[in-house]
């Protein structure tokens, strides 16, 4: 029984979020590499073309597209939802570090 399945997904583009490039340069806030703002919302790109990509199978889906297969899209829905709840994660670790410093004496 094969179960390969041909994907035409793109992979999450936030997954090496910790690794640093070779030659890291400075930008006008003075810190080295891309910086953490462009990193973020390159993953919350990723993760919106994924819910997109998602979106468009599960239209042709419906449509009964025979390209299309159920499997395919049913992955790419996963996908999909596993990127959203990583992001809602970030987003929920961050406010919290956020009101954690704000909370702090000085």
């Amino acid at each position: 029984m094969d179960l390969r399945i041909s994907s035409t997904t793109v992979p999450l583009a936030g997954a090496g979020l910790a690794r640093r490039g070779a030659a890291p340069q400075a930008d006008a806030g003075g810190v080295g590499g891309a910086g953490f703002a462009s990193e973020l919302k390159g993953a919350l790109q990723s993760v919106s073309a994924a819910q997109n990509q998602a979106t468009q199978l599960q239209r042709e889906v419906q449509l009964e597209n025979p390209a299309v297969s159920l499997e395919e899209t049913m992955l790419a829905i996963q996908k999909a939802q596993i990127g959203f709840q990583a992001t809602l994660n970030v987003r929920n670790r961050m406010v919290q570090a956020y009101t954690d410093i704000m909370n702090m004496q000085v």
